[in-house]
């Protein structure tokens, strides 16, 4: 009896992991109540600051079921017609992907030599998914003011889950992060590899190199579009325009959350303004450098900011010169790569050129993903099509990248390389120098430290 009650109940073998089933599950459940809570708090604190509202408790509730399902991509109706609504806080996608990232990866870090990090994944994911299959239900009725359907939302959901408790699992089961996919035919790069022979740089500096020059072209872009809104923002009227829609201090911090909650889709669109293509807030509008083609917008303070006419022949000018300075970093960096510094050797002009041209693609797909998931739908009709369109931004963002980052990167390497030739070969003496400074005069100080502090220590008081 004793051996009974002091075995866990919950308990598995060590081989399949350090907790059971059930404990992962209630893990997954936390998880997704966790991320629920960042935006039911907000939503159920204004509904105690409007004690005169229409809205219920179970209403608020289902308000912020409703944007937590929004939040990973599910697709809602709202109104009798079943207008679709499909306009993705990107603030709650990163909350959310982080949180599931950090469950993925303490799992993936409790079993780092075994399979027990993906068969405690499985379970994470259904205890998850069981509380999206509850916000599910509750904004399945007909009182819901942003209804959900379990057919189409569940899927995105159960695929945004995968996909971040995968990527944890990846980083706590200590593998190598996913690299970019590869860009060119194997058999290209393979004979370019035989071509350029020893000077290729090796994969894995390849790789990083890449990974760095797509990623801070990408920072960059993003730098830019944050400073475009900064700027409107300081310049606009959005705080009186907040202030004439809302009716008190709980519509305004209402207006306030939900401009929030948008603000990395404002982010992705300033940037999307920056690249030249910019974006759509409506059927047959276009809000670009070029020209704005704006109807009758919602009433909304972050359309508030949207500008009515062109930037001018001054302000084109900055704009055609951002994307040029954006790329220059990227730029530095593959070439003071490709020049060898922090590597075995220098690479081939050929592989810097491949690796840049590969960085472009890169771009160039990412670019299309931020824009497809910053867009969407406020209803049916003109308000069904909002955001940048996808392939402008992926060619607008490729022609840029290419336009600088190739020629920049040659450039960088060819002056890195000409200046390490300049140096001069050391001479005998200077090599004697150099031995004798590294392998004799370090140990011969030592050694002669340790000979004072012996005899010192030998020394008694009547020898002083």
């Amino acid at each position: 009896m004793t051996q009974l009650m002091g075995r866990p109940i919950l308990g598995l073998p060590d081989d399949l992991g350090s907790r059971s089933p059930f404990a992962d599950l209630l893990v997954g459940a936390r998880t997704a109540l966790l991320a629920l809570s960042v935006i039911a708090v907000p939503v159920l604190g204004l509904w105690v600051l409007t004690p005169y509202g229409d809205v219920t408790a179970r209403g608020a509730l289902r308000l912020a079921c409703a944007l937590w399902l929004l939040g990973h991509g599910a697709p809602l109706t709202r109104g009798p017609g079943g207008a679709p609504f499909t306009l993705t806080p990107l603030l709650l996608t990163a909350v959310s992907a982080g949180l599931l990232r950090r469950a993925g990866a303490r799992a993936g870090a409790r079993a780092p030599h075994g399979t027990g990090a993906w068969r405690s994944a499985l379970p994470l994911g259904i205890g998850y998914l069981a509380v999206a299959a509850l916000a599910v239900a509750e904004c399945s009725g007909s009182e819901a003011v942003l209804a959900a359907d379990p057919v189409t939302d569940l899927p995105v959901v159960a695929a945004v889950t995968a996909a971040g408790l995968a990527w944890g699992v990846l980083a706590g089961h200590g593998h190598a992060q996913p690299g970019p996919p590869a860009l060119l035919p194997a058999v290209l790069a393979d004979r370019l590899r035989t071509w350029a022979a020893a000077d290729w740089a090796p994969p894995r500096d390849a790789t990083a190199a890449l990974r760095g020059t797509a990623g801070s072209w990408l920072l960059g872009l993003l730098a830019a579009g944050g400073l475009l809104l900064t700027t409107a923002v300081a310049l606009g009227t959005a705080g009186s325009t907040a202030a004439g829609l809302a009716d008190g201090p709980a519509g305004v911090l209402g207006l306030l959350l939900a401009c929030t909650l948008l603000l990395p889709n404002a982010v992705l669109w300033a940037a999307a303004y920056a690249l030249g293509p910019g974006f759509a807030v409506g059927t047959g509008t276009t809000v670009s450098p070029v020209a704005t083609h704006l109807g009758a917008v919602p009433e909304f303070p972050l359309f508030a900011l949207l500008p009515t006419d062109g930037p001018g022949a001054a302000g084109q000018a900055v704009l055609a010169v951002l994307p040029l300075l954006v790329g220059v970093v990227p730029a530095l960096l593959l070439g003071r790569a490709a020049a060898g510094r922090g590597t075995s050797r220098p690479w081939h002009p050929a592989g810097t050129a491949l690796v840049a041209f590969a960085a472009v693609l890169t771009v160039s797909a990412a670019a299309a993903a931020a824009s497809w998931s910053a867009g969407g739908a406020l209803g049916a009709g003109r308000m069904a099509a909002l955001g940048p369109v996808p392939w402008q931004a992926a060619l607008t963002a490729a022609g840029w990248s290419a336009a600088v980052v190739p020629p920049g990167a040659l450039l960088a390497r060819w002056l890195l390389t000409r200046t390490a030739d300049r140096a001069l070969p050391p001479t005998p003496a200077t090599a004697r120098l150099t031995a004798w400074s590294t392998a004799a005069r370090c140990p011969r100080l030592r050694r002669t430290l340790h000979d004072a502090v012996t005899r010192l220590a030998a020394l008694r008081p009547d020898d002083t």
